[in-house]
């Protein structure tokens, strides 16, 4: 089990200064990964909220070893080719230490789609989400990307440099008893099973994941927990990471501070 810091920014946590430092201190303490929350905005009471790409360049040129990303990213509302060129320098400007958490999103927690004129039919966005990353991982090979799809075009066009090891590990987000992220997700690199409220709600997406894979050697399963709570159970059950949730609503630096020093609870 790795184990991991998962902060949204917002608030007392919106300076990127701030948190670069926090990744930094997080490193020394003996944690596997910071990943970063991606929200244009909350609701009240939050005011102030910063964008999570920028503030991992940050997080990257002030760490060595962690592992930092989106989690998770609806990427459903970027454009490919600018997220394809995005996530290959980050990638880089981190040695290779990026992990790409995806997701559908929604529009029921802050309203960033109706609010903006974006797309809400979770069945448009999740067409947009399989392009987008038909087109990321094509454009990684470093080969020419040919795509025509219903949503996006990439006409013949080559994206050099590629990332560090060739490509970007993608991790998948759902809700638990929703089949179809599972599937997709076992496509790719790891699955994100979101609001999950008990260790026994993994059994059936791992079961899933391992009969259409095959096997889940060198396959991530990331459960989000809070500070108080036992991550063994969830190993357990299957999952490899553990992201400490921190509540948005009781976000206090100093508390995260705290957590961050006191190291994973191994």
């Amino acid at each position: 089990m790795k184990y991991a810091v998962w902060l949204p920014l917002f608030d007392e946590l919106s300076d990127p200064v701030e948190v670069a430092r926090l990744a930094a201190a997080a490193e020394e303490a003996g944690w596997d990964g910071f990943f970063l929350w991606d929200q244009l905005w909350w609701r009240e009471p939050v005011r102030e909220v910063s964008d999570p790409w920028i503030t991992m360049s940050a997080m990257a040129a002030a760490t060595e070893r962690l592992w930092i990303g989106p989690m998770v990213s609806p990427i459903a509302r970027r454009r490919p080719t600018k997220l394809l060129r995005e996530t290959t320098t980050l990638d880089r400007l981190s040695n290779g230490r990026l992990i790409l958490g995806v997701g559908l999103g929604s529009d029921r927690f802050a309203q960033e789609y109706s609010k903006t004129g974006e797309e809400v039919d979770d069945r448009a966005r999740a067409e947009r989400m399989d392009e987008t990353l038909d087109i990321l991982t094509a454009g990684w090979t470093g080969e020419p990307v040919n795509h025509h799809g219903k949503h996006y075009l990439v006409d013949d066009v080559q994206f050099l440099p590629r990332p560090v090891a060739g490509r970007v590990p993608v991790w998948l987000a759902g809700f638990p008893g929703n089949v179809k992220p599972v599937r997709r997700a076992a496509r790719y690199d790891g699955f994100f099973p979101v609001n999950l409220t008990s260790p026994d709600q993994l059994t059936e997406p791992v079961a899933v994941l391992r009969e259409l894979r095959g096997t889940l050697d060198g396959y991530d399963i990331a459960v989000a927990v809070e500070p108080s709570d036992d991550p063994r159970p969830y190993a357990e059950a299957g999952a490899t990471w553990c992201l400490m949730d921190v509540d948005p609503a009781t976000l206090r630096l100093a508390d995260v501070r705290a957590m961050i020093a006191a190291g994973p609870q191994r």
